[in-house]
């Protein structure tokens, strides 16, 4: 199984994506990591991609997540903010993907950018991809000003906890009522 957390910077993506990966005991990966050098240098100075230079990095992560999820699954980190991407990643529905979106107040996620080092992802960026958010009416949403732990412990309630019903000694009748 793939889990997905997508939204704009500062939302928390990897922060949350590293911790769920621990706890399930699968491998995590940033789609950040897999940025071409022009996309980045873009980033860096300011300037947001455009579907086009998007789409190689999409079709490169496509091609990972067919592999992750033949080799047992894996947590990703990924922006994936139009709807158009998400369908990429899919592959037409036949890789079982677990979106997980994270929200948070633009005022956080602010104060978040301001006290990053290092990032090659600018302040100014923010607006934009708030603007290209599409928000899924798929997957699980999740308000990201929680602290890391409760809220990998919230997508994991949703996806681990499942009860199960039986029962027992009725025949075809029980199979038909479990049904």
């Amino acid at each position: 199984m793939i889990y997905l957390i997508y939204g704009v910077t500062a939302s928390g993506k990897t922060t949350i994506g590293n911790l769920l990966a621990k706890k399930i005991n699968i491998p995590f990966y940033d789609a950040d990591d897999f940025h071409s050098a022009s996309n980045l240098k873009k980033m860096r100075s300011g300037i947001a991609l455009e579907d086009s230079d998007r789409k190689p990095w999409l079709l490169k992560l496509k091609k990972e997540i067919k592999s992750w999820e033949e080799n047992g699954g894996a947590v990703l980190a990924c922006s994936a903010l139009k709807e158009s991407y998400r369908s990429i990643l899919m592959d037409d529905m036949k890789i079982p993907i677990h979106f997980i979106l994270l929200q948070a107040p633009v005022l956080i996620l602010e104060e978040r950018i301001s006290s990053r080092k290092d990032h090659f992802m600018p302040p100014t960026l923010l607006k934009s991809q708030l603007k290209d958010l599409e928000i899924a009416s798929y997957g699980f949403r999740v308000n990201s000003d929680k602290k890391p732990e409760d809220i990998v412990e919230l997508i994991l309630s949703r996806f681990f906890n499942k009860n199960t019903l039986g029962i027992i000694g009725m025949g075809i009748m029980g199979k038909n009522l479990a049904l």
